[in-house]
């Protein structure tokens, strides 16, 4: 029986070490993207973020093409602390041909990359 609770005991810590590693960082909830006249694209992005002030919060998100490549950046210029989640757009971001889908991620100042990303696929052309 003390095995038993020394094993459960393991599984729980595990789990809450998980957990913790995944506190802080900046997910993206929710993305649209509109094909615009010019060919290129406007991305409305959501992203929901624990921010703090100037040295913890939500300061970019990114549209990543399949090869890893950036191929747009949104830079956040202040916290949302009292606005959560938000969204904020970037238009005009040139995507290749040969791209039919993008990852939309979100960085943390402190935290780094980590919290959810979303895969979209691209209107037709």
């Amino acid at each position: 029986m003390r095995m038993v609770r020394c094993l459960w005991l393991a599984v729980l810590l595990m789990g809450m070490g998980s957990a913790e590693a995944m506190a802080g960082k900046a997910d993206v909830v929710d993305v649209k993207v509109t094909r615009e006249p010019a060919g290129t694209y406007r991305f409305d992005v959501t992203v929901s973020s624990d921010d703090t002030g100037w040295d913890k919060y939500a300061d970019r998100w990114d549209v990543v093409a399949p090869d890893g490549t950036v191929l747009g950046t949104r830079v956040l210029a202040h916290p949302h602390e009292t606005e959560q989640p938000f969204t904020r757009s970037q238009p005009g971001i040139a995507i290749p041909a040969d791209v039919t889908s993008v990852t939309v991620r979100a960085h943390d100042k402190a935290e780094g990359y980590g919290g959810a990303e979303m895969n979209v696929a691209l209107p037709a052309r």
